[in-house]
């Protein structure tokens, strides 16, 4: 009985949103078709980035807030990709190799900033998300077209300066989906997406049991032990962001590759707290984080994020209360997982 009270607390948060997943796809009423092209896509999509947060985590800095950091890097890069008109799979392999340099120096200044905001590293990758942002739009709003020359009608607003709201990826859309897709009915399965996901997984799963990845864990565990064993932690710290940033973007490249569009000026912004909820959603903590909690986060969030419009349209029969629904799902996860951990943390 012990044991069995033992499990359902550490799996608490999980199975919560397990059972409110449920209840939404009772309500929700979808067709299973649909419902599975649905979760197959977002899986797709998703799943990198989610797991881009692990080794900050492990490391001992929290939930990295500042992965938006990593997506600006990637979002870059592919705007410079679609005005060069790189096309296909080598295009992509492009733009994710142009993306590793912005990317380097982003998580490198914030692992430097980080390092100086110990124990508030959350709220700091946070506001360093903001910054960045205010940042990113002043470049491609303002500066581009007068002081960073940028002739290219297709991208460029006509009458002003800056980058048009939306930039069309065609010649970049499904260049990695597309490569072997296997269908069931009108869903398709984007099975080298797969499997970069799985290798991305398998090369965590070994990062963890080298001497980096050791020192992590000891970081995490106790920086001042870790100090004390001769490891640096602030230079490890630091590495553990950049490494995380690198990663971040070329997810995001997944993702806006996967969709075909990009949203010039607010494709990143939501990237950190989708990925961080689907994140808590799976178990981890600001503690600690597996692979197995990642893809099952991610599993879960996006599926009650299908399902809970609909679900709130089917109960309080407004569509607009199933908007907010959504809307809660994204942010509230965040504080009741939260809260959850914090309740484990005290009861065990």
């Amino acid at each position: 009985m012990k044991n069995l009270q033992s499990i359902l607390r550490k799996n608490a948060v999980p199975l919560l949103f397990a059972v409110v997943s449920l209840m939404g796809v009772y309500f929700a009423k979808m067709p299973a078709q649909f419902l599975l092209m649905e979760i197959v896509k977002r899986m797709a999509r998703n799943s990198f980035l989610v797991l881009s947060l692990i080794i900050p985590v492990v490391a001992g800095m929290g939930l990295n807030f500042g992965i938006v950091l990593g997506a600006l890097a990637g979002q870059i890069a592919l705007i410079l990709a679609t005005h060069w008109e790189w096309a296909g799979l080598i295009g992509l392999s492009m733009t994710a190799l142009l993306a590793v340099p912005f990317a380097l120096i982003f998580g490198y200044f914030a692992g430097r900033v980080l390092n100086r905001a110990k124990g508030r590293e959350m709220i700091t990758g946070m506001v360093m998300g903001f910054v960045a942002n205010g940042l990113y739009q002043l470049v491609f709003l303002s500066l581009v077209g007068t002081i960073i020359p940028f002739n290219n009608p297709k991208m460029r607003i006509s009458s002003s300066p800056g980058l048009q709201n939306t930039i069309n990826l065609k010649l970049l859309k499904g260049s990695l989906d597309g490569i072997w897709e296997i269908r069931y009915g009108f869903t398709k399965f984007p099975m080298v997406t797969f499997m970069v996901i799985v290798l991305l997984a398998i090369a965590i799963w070994a990062f963890f049991r080298t001497k980096m990845g050791q020192d992590f864990r000891a970081i995490g565990q106790d920086r001042h032990i870790a100090g004390v064993a001769g490891i640096n932690a602030d230079a490890n710290r630091i590495v553990a962001i950049v490494i995380s940033t690198v990663l971040a973007a070329w997810g995001q490249i997944i993702f806006l590759q996967n969709i075909g569009t990009l949203n010039t000026y607010n494709s990143h912004e939501q990237v950190g707290t989708f990925a961080i909820a689907a994140l808590l959603i799976g178990g981890a903590s600001v503690t600690k984080a597996t692979i197995t909690q990642a893809l099952t986060g991610t599993f879960l969030f996006h599926l009650l994020f299908v399902v809970s419009p609909m679900a709130g349209q089917t109960i309080f029969g407004s569509a607009q209360i199933g908007e907010y629904f959504r809307v809660f799902v994204a942010y509230g996860i965040i504080a009741i997982s939260l809260a959850l951990h914090a309740w484990q943390n005290k009861t065990s």
